[in-house]
């Protein structure tokens, strides 16, 4: 009998272990993008480059990273917005170039500020939770140097970057 129940505890712990779940591993756990498509304003079916685009987050001041800095060749993107408060600011330069004496932006600045309520949303264990996006509202403060004439919002949600979320006519 001595010798059976070490192999019985043995049998146990090997079955116990084995039985355990392996690692997950987290395939669509990113929080999804704001998709921005640019439309020409006289024909608002086509869409339209910008000329050497930039924008800027404007509470970190930085270039946002999910677009090259400067294209020219996009007529949608995607950008992040942030999770931490219920409104992000974006700073949209066409023709962005730097002044060659100042270093100053010497491109045409509007502001962008795109206001909603953040809502996490549970993918999996391995991805944890992501934010989704609910009423999006976008306002554009009106100036007559505005290279931006008008925007639509087209989904009010956003739960993924697969389809334009905001369409932005110029």
């Amino acid at each position: 009998m001595k010798k059976i129940l070490p192999i019985l505890l043995i049998a146990f712990l090997f079955f116990n272990v084995a039985s355990c779940e392996k690692d997950d591993i987290c395939v669509a756990g990113d929080t999804p993008l704001l998709v921005i498509g640019f439309f020409d304003i006289n024909d608002t079916t086509q869409s339209k480059d910008v000329p050497a685009l930039r924008i800027k987050e404007v509470i970190l001041d930085s270039n946002i990273n999910t677009i090259a800095d400067r294209t020219s060749s996009l007529d949608s993107i995607g950008i992040p917005l942030r999770i931490d408060a219920a409104s992000t600011q974006f700073a949209f330069i066409t023709n962005s170039a730097d002044d060659d004496t100042t270093g100053d932006e010497t491109g045409n600045i509007d502001t962008l500020t795109i206001s909603y309520n953040m809502r996490e949303a549970f993918v999996s264990r391995a991805c944890g939770f992501v934010a989704n996006y609910d009423e999006i509202d976008v306002i554009l403060p009106a100036s007559a140097s505005n290279w931006i004439q008008d925007i639509t919002i087209v989904q009010q949600t956003i739960e993924n970057s697969n389809n334009i979320h905001v369409k932005i006519f110029h």
